[in-house]
């Protein structure tokens, strides 16, 4: 009976504890927290300022209370101890409620609540991750701008594949390689070093 108690207490160690440390705490508005998500004043013009001081690329992530692909991402994704620290790393986010009353100014200089940017935007879907590049053209919105968006809920693998493909400017490169020819190279070598 020790020796079974004292398995169980280590697998929960194993296998709990790492990811329970970028657990995801919900939040007075209903939306999940992270510790890389930015309290901002939600201008997005100062937030891009801001992370390009910090070396890290902006990211607009949009998400409402009760959402269950939310949820998933939390749970299954950005709980992962390599997916959070890539984020926290390189990323600057701050994160929108699709249904939430906080004003936002948009790169064109338009202000509005985060529900009526989301309608502006033509955001439908939570979750939604627009990546914006270092800079932004006057007078273009953030989706004009953004370099890729990512709605829905997504696997670790292809989460980290967006996140490196962004970070790495990829998009901007002549090769032809876009994010779902890199994503599938991608699939394919972690899938050969696997077999070795």
């Amino acid at each position: 009976m020790k020796l079974l108690k004292t398995v169980i207490i280590l697998s929960f160690i194993y296998f709990v504890a790492p990811v329970s440390a970028f657990a995801a705490q919900i939040g007075d508005d209903g939306l999940h927290k992270q510790s890389w998500m930015r309290d901002t004043f939600k201008d997005l013009r100062e937030d891009l300022d801001e992370a390009n001081l910090e070396g890290k690329r902006l990211v607009l992530m949009f998400e409402q209370r009760g959402c269950v692909y939310c949820s998933k991402m939390h749970k299954d994704v950005y709980s992962r101890e390599k997916v959070s620290n890539y984020i926290d790393e390189n990323f600057f986010v701050v994160q929108l409620n699709l249904h939430g009353d906080l004003e936002v100014t948009d790169f064109d200089g338009e202000i509005l609540s985060e529900k009526a940017m989301a309608r502006k935007w033509s955001i439908l879907f939570t979750p939604t991750v627009l990546y914006l590049p270092q800079e932004v053209g006057e007078g273009l919105t953030a989706t004009q701008a953004a370099v890729s968006f990512m709605p829905g809920a997504w696997s670790a693998a292809t989460t980290i594949d967006m996140l490196t493909w962004v970070k790495e400017e990829r998009y901007l490169l002549d090769n032809g390689e876009d994010f779902q020819r890199y994503h599938a190279r991608r699939f394919n070598e972690r899938k050969a070093a696997k077999s070795n």
